[in-house]
């Protein structure tokens, strides 16, 4: 598979990063599959959060790859923290927690990425960058970055913390785009136009800063997936015709989608089946024209000015 380098670190990791919000959903030799078979893909970075399962997800997936030392070293783990039942919390203390909850139930001494998960209103900058320092000169942590934060809440923690942001985990899908419309239509009067997140993704591209886009199949808010969806037939339409000029799926034309983009993206897939896990990874090997990339973007409704 081929690989970027995160953010501005020197760590090289895989274009798909395997998401395991819903690890928690197999049985153990179900699981045990899943993770050898991403592994066989050369999809060996694993996102995690402490929220996912209650903290189970990561227990299931340590217990399925078989975490020694030795495997350790074979995979790049990333996790997240700051979300709490009825609340956001980025304050020093519960970081260090999480870190060493997150720790204990992925059977590691060390992180390579962590994220702050959703922008904590009352977080304190000092705190986050205490927080910070102490996780990488203990060496639990090697590499921070966030998770569905604008460019102004980036900069604020940028103020204080002194260790590089590598990576923005951000909701972006072919039908979920308002990052790249807003982008085409400044200065109009409808409704595409409107900016909703500082331009993060012209930010994050300045500031090499990594996107890893979440749900990359879902349109809405987890309201389904746009694939196969009679909801969306003109869109299905297109990707099925550039799918057999590739002679791929539409599974991995939608992540190629994403791959095209010169951001240099790192998408972030939750698929818990082998065979679209398979596809996905496919992506990394297909090139999308710019005549295709468009027409792809057009099909999902979105309007060129």
């Amino acid at each position: 598979m081929r690989s970027l380098k995160l953010g501005t670190s020197n760590l090289d990791v895989p274009v798909i990063a395997v998401g395991c919000m819903r690890i928690n959903s197999l049985d153990k030799p179900a699981a045990e599959r899943f993770v050898h078979a991403a592994l066989d893909e050369g999809a060996t970075f694993f996102d995690h959060a402490d929220i996912y399962g209650n903290g189970a997800s990561e227990e299931i997936f340590a217990d399925a790859l078989g975490m020694n030392s030795r495997v350790r070293e074979q995979v790049i783990l990333q996790s997240k923290c700051g979300i709490r039942p009825g609340m956001f919390d980025f304050s020093r203390d519960h970081i260090l927690s999480s870190v060493d909850g997150i720790l204990r139930r992925l059977k590691t001494d060390y992180l390579d990425v962590l994220l702050l998960h959703r922008p904590d209103t009352l977080v304190e900058p000092e705190e986050v960058a205490e927080a910070f320092d102490q996780l990488e000169q203990s060496g639990k942590v090697r590499h921070f970055g966030v998770s569905n934060q604008h460019p102004r809440q980036i900069e604020l923690l940028k103020r204080y913390v002194r260790q590089p942001i590598v990576a923005n985990q951000l909701q972006l899908s072919i039908t979920n785009a308002t990052m790249i419309s807003s982008g085409f239509n400044v200065n109009m009067e409808y409704e595409a136009a409107v900016d909703r997140d500082g331009y993060i993704l012209d930010y994050c591209r300045l500031q090499d800063i990594t996107i890893q886009p979440w749900s990359p199949f879902q349109f809405g808010f987890f309201e389904g997936v746009f694939l196969d969806n009679p909801k969306f037939p003109e869109l299905n339409a297109q990707i099925n015709t550039v799918a057999a000029t590739h002679g791929v799926s539409n599974t991995t034309i939608a992540v190629a989608w994403l791959l095209r983009h010169p951001a240099r993206m790192q998408p972030v897939i939750g698929t818990m089946n082998i065979d679209r896990l398979r596809d996905c990874c496919r992506a990394s090997e297909v090139q999308l024209s710019r005549e295709e990339w468009y027409a792809i973007y057009r099909a999902a409704g979105n309007v060129l000015p």
